[in-house]
Formats: C-alpha cells, structure tokens, sequence
C-alpha cells in the first residue's frame, strides 16, 4: 500500500481522533496516547507535533488521510547522540508493511537530520508486532526490562531495541 510521510496539520484533527480512538492501540503506548482518545487530546498533539523544529513528528498519510504517526525525538545531556523512535498505525491498515516502510525512512531521516549515532525504541514485551517490525527494519535487541512497566493494571515487560549509525564514520 503507498502512503507518505508528512507534517501533521490542524486538518488532521478528525482523522487522528477517528484512528487514535482505539483501545487495542493505546494498549501499547504510554499513557500519554489516552483512551478514549478525544479531540482536545488530538488538538494539544497537533499543536505539540507543529512546534518541533527541525520536523520530528510525522503524519503517516494514506490517500490524504492521516492513518497514523511516527516519530524521531532527540535526547539530550549525556545521551544526547542517541533519538528514540515513536509510532502507531490505525488498525485497519495493520499488516501491509506500512510501519515497516515508515521506520526505514524515518530512520534514514534521523541520521541525516540530526546529529545522533543510535536511535532506539522501547517496545513492550507483549507487543510481539512492534518487534517483529523493528528486526525487520535492522533493530537489534539490546536489553530486557522484567516487569518494568505498569499499564492497565498489570506490570509488563520493557524491550529496548536499537540500530546504529555505522560507527567508523562518526569522528
């Protein structure tokens, strides 16, 4: 399926309430993704996502439709070389590849953009989708948090998944 990535715009609103407004996704996000997800959630998103600069949030868009979001989030002090990769994708477009194409180019995006070594995502151990995706986009495992995470009552799992620029290019 052909989508793009693309700057979230305050015409977005509906489509990120209609698609953001699912329970099986917020299952697998912090608890900043609320559910119910409302309109006032999506406005404060929008107007957050419009004030990074350079661009770091992206509307993953499917036939002018703003089906999801990815994004890259630089870190800072100490771990200021490394950005933690973001994304969720609407549920009736699950399974045709898109997250898979959204993480390479946001992780090509990443490096160019900005002046980082690693990015990392934090997957839940229950998310058995999300990191399938990021081996397959060239993430590697690199630790296994038990039972760090409390999310609807329950404590779960924390996987930290990561891909490197290649280090003998960094001075």
């Amino acid at each position: 399926m052909s989508f793009s990535l693309r700057p979230w715009t305050i015409n977005d609103l509906e489509s990120l309430v209609k698609f953001a407004n699912n329970k099986k996704i917020a299952n697998f996000m912090t608890n900043k993704f609320p559910h119910p997800y409302t309109k006032e959630n999506g406005l404060q998103f929008i107007e957050f996502a419009l004030k990074q600069t350079p661009n770091s949030i992206f509307a993953i868009d499917v036939n002018g439709q703003a089906v999801g979001g990815i994004g890259i989030h630089p870190q800072d002090d100490i771990h200021c070389k490394n950005a933690e990769l973001g994304y969720w994708l609407a549920e009736p477009f699950w399974g045709q590849g898109i997250t898979t194409k959204a993480i390479i180019k946001m992780v090509d995006y990443g490096f160019i953009t900005f002046n980082i070594n690693r990015i990392f995502a934090r997957p839940f151990g229950t998310n058995s989708a999300s990191q399938r995706v990021l081996e397959k986009t060239g993430f590697k495992l690199e630790a296994r948090f038990e039972k760090t995470l409390f999310k609807n009552g329950e404590y779960i799992d924390e996987l930290v998944y990561a891909v490197r620029r290649d280090m003998t290019a960094v001075k």
